[in-house]
């Protein structure tokens, strides 16, 4: 088939992208990304974030600030996918909005709602923990299909453990604020998620390490059998690695190899028979790279 006369929307993604650079740390990693707008709004204040731990030890989502000439609007609140999406022809179709819904989309433009949503059903999954209390929990849902994806992988004589599960508002507050406190809110906005605007709060999404320990929230770690496997095989368990190699002008956050995302076998898969990679762009939605 003959080349298209114009570049597709991916290759543009591509090409922004190449500018940052093989060593762009990813998404969790506290030193990684740009620095954002200089237009970047007031931080969010809270009596905890003196305690807050260090950010290094937070794993927290690590943004690749924009770069393009003014950001697109948010797109308005969405029950389901539009008629145009990938996603529109799956048998079972589920809101874009409902933080209960497997198919909410959290990106920079498209915060929680409520801003401080709490799962009704946290569980601690049957799996190896690197953590321990409300980082160790996972919506049931995600916590079952977790602990399926863990066994297939000790199967296959890959050991993962969770790294980092649900984080609370309050927890990103503390977290972000402390970053705030040490670096700036400029900076800040390249290191952590705002409160509110975290997939870890919603209990869908969560961190995976490797049984060996090493590169955790770290570049090094795309290379570790953990994430090798889960890069392979996660859609078949209805994961999906959320933020990936060289997307950020589209999901807002650099390469996450540990950060992964339930989204449902069905959707998935066929994200990964379509060859699409993002959310955003499986759900017709657009591009989030920087806070409006």
């Amino acid at each position: 088939m003959p080349a298209p006369t114009a570049p597709t929307r991916r290759a543009i993604a591509r090409l922004l992208a190449a500018g940052a650079g093989l060593t762009a740390l990813a998404a969790c990693t506290p030193d990684g990304g740009n620095r954002p707008p200089s237009s970047a709004s007031p931080s969010v204040t809270s009596a905890s974030a003196s305690q807050a731990a260090p950010p290094s030890s937070a794993g927290p989502e690590t943004s690749a600030a924009a770069t393009e000439p003014g950001t697109v609007a948010a797109p308005a609140p969405t029950a389901a996918p539009t008629p145009t999406s990938p996603a529109a022809g799956l048998a079972q179709q589920h809101s874009l909005t409902d933080p209960a819904s497997p198919w909410l989309v959290v990106n920079k433009h498209r915060p929680l709602s409520p801003a401080d949503y709490v799962p009704a059903d946290l569980v601690q999954p049957n799996i190896a923990l690197a953590v321990s209390g409300e980082s160790a929990q996972l919506n049931s849902t995600t916590a079952a299909a977790a602990e399926q994806m863990f066994a297939a992988a000790a199967g296959d004589g890959v050991t993962m453990t969770l790294a980092s599960g649900y984080r609370s508002y309050g927890t990103q507050v503390a977290t972000y604020n402390s970053y705030v406190a040490s670096r700036g809110q400029a900076e800040a906005d390249t290191a952590s998620a705002r409160p509110g605007f975290s997939e870890h709060q919603t209990g869908w999404a969560f961190d995976i390490g490797d049984g060996g320990g090493a590169c955790g929230f770290q570049p090094c770690f795309a290379e570790q059998p953990a994430a090798v496997w889960a890069k392979a095989n996660a859609h078949r368990f209805g994961f999906v690695v959320r933020y990936p190699w060289m997307f950020h002008q589209i999901t807002g956050y650099y390469y996450e190899s540990w950060h992964l995302r339930y989204i449902g076998v069905e959707a998935a898969m066929d994200m990964a028979a379509k060859g699409i990679v993002t959310l955003e762009e499986y759900f017709g939605l657009e591009a989030a790279p920087g806070y409006l």
